[in-house]
Formats: C-alpha cells, structure tokens, sequence
C-alpha cells in the first residue's frame, strides 16, 4: 500500500528551561514569535509547542503552572493569527491547557499519553482536533527503567489502534499515530518500530515519528544532542520512505532540503 498522505515537518518548540535540546527552548513571547515566524519560512507546515519536558526523568508540574508557562505565547499567536500561516499543536496531555489553547486558534492535540484521558477525546471530538495518539510504556519518570515487551510492534500496534477506535468512538475524525520513539523503548525497540513502520499502515492513518537528536542515535554512533543531525535526518528519511508523513523536528530548514532531495529521488 502506497502511502497517500503529503510529508509534513513539524517543528518544536518549548516553553520551559528543562527541554533536553537547549536551542527548542524560548524564554519570552517576542523570541517566540520571531522562531515561529522563521519556522514557517524555513518550511513547517504544523509548529508543536510544550511547556513540560517530557525527557527521561523529567518533573512533572501541575496544570495551573503547565498553563501559566503557555498562556502568553498562545495569545501572541491568537491576536496575531499566525495560525492562518501554519497549523499549531499543543504537546499536551491536561484538558485544561488543551481546552485553553483549542479556543485560541491550535487545532492539534499531541498527547504523549496516548488519549488515556477521556476528557482529551472530548475536547478533540467538541473543537474537531486532530489528536496524536503516542504509545509510552509506563511515564517520562520511569519510562526507560528497563522498558520489555514480547513483540514491540505488534504491542505498540494494538495499542495505538485500540485508542484510535476509541477516539472514533467519541467522534473525534483527524487521527495520528505516533509509536514513541524513546518512550519505554530500549535501541532495539526503537530499530525494530522504524524497521517495520510500514506495518502500520493497514491502519489507514497518518503516522508519525518524532526522532529527533534522541539518545538512539548516541547508542548507535556516540555523539551529543549538538551532533546529531546527521543521525536525525537518517532516521526520519528512513521513515517516510516506510510510511510516515509527518516527521517532528528541531531542525526545519535542514529537514526541508533532505525531504525534497528524498522526493525527488523517488520521483525520477
């Protein structure tokens, strides 16, 4: 089966000081606007902001303090309606960010916990969001305490369409399915998941893979965050060539060039 939907880069951005790629972080609204506004000009089409890390051990914060670091970004966007250029994605798992955001001009919820949450279906299904559904193997706190499974992507597979049909359920119609690169996955997990993505396909959504600068990469061929682009666009070339069509990344113009020279290739 031919994978039909259009490639998608979406570019990250993150509104706390704990992010693991220091340079996806912004401190204040005016660096914001002007990252956002360079993301588009580079070539994003969806701009994913969080602002609570969701590396290997990271602190968990309350809703009211997730909001708080957000808010002012979110309502530069709305009042400047730079969600008319591009599409904005809250990575976020509370309904009270996501229910904030949805009223200001985001139409994507990307939630790392895979809609464990009713109340994120709802919001999905009331505002006509697409929603994220991502498989993490227990929490960003424990996640990678020697993560196990029987079968990786026949486990992660019936998850993600367990949720899928659940969230159709609730009549939410824009789906993406995300297998958590990292999320509870040793190197082995993660090769085995982009090795047979395309076993996903029969599921008829969009997929995506959020690879990028991971620790996957030092595992293979040592490096820090800083030198691990190369490994980034390997990675995430490898994946739409095996099904996915929307590729979460730090870097946005670098992926714009590869994925042309990648299109080109196979249209020749």
């Amino acid at each position: 089966m031919k994978n039909s939907f259009k490639t998608k880069i979406m570019g990250v951005l993150n509104a706390n000081n704990d992010s693991f790629f220091k340079n996806s972080r912004i401190n204040n609204e005016n660096q914001t606007i002007i990252k956002i506004e360079k993301m588009i000009e580079d070539g994003a089409d969806i701009i994913d902001i969080g602002a609570v890390s969701s590396r290997p051990g990271s602190v968990a914060v309350s809703p009211k303090e997730e909001l708080n670091r957000i808010k002012n970004i979110v309502d530069d966007i709305y009042s400047q309606k730079l969600y008319e250029k591009v599409n904005f994605s809250i990575d976020s798992f509370e309904p009270l960010v996501i229910n904030y955001v949805l009223n200001k001009g985001f139409s994507i919820v990307n939630d790392i916990t895979g809609l464990q949450n009713e109340e994120v279906i709802k919001l999905c299904a009331n505002f006509n969001a697409t929603a994220i559904i991502m498989h993490m193997q227990n929490n960003p706190q424990n996640m990678q305490e020697n993560p196990h499974y029987d079968n990786v992507v026949l486990e992660v597979k019936d998850f993600l369409k367990q949720q899928a049909l659940k969230a159709e359920s609730f009549g939410v119609k824009s789906i993406v399915l995300d297998v958590g690169i990292g999320f509870g996955k040793n190197l082995d997990h993660n090769l085995k998941l982009l090795k047979h993505l395309d076993s996903l396909k029969d599921l008829n959504y969009e997929l995506l893979i959020g690879a990028s600068r991971k620790s996957m990469i030092d595992k293979i061929t040592y490096s820090t965050i800083e030198e691990r682009l190369p490994g980034t666009l390997a990675i995430h070339l490898q994946a739409i060539n095996n099904g996915a069509s929307i590729i979460r990344c730090h870097d946005v113009k670098e992926h714009f060039q590869a994925i042309k020279v990648n299109e080109a290739i196979k249209n020749a």
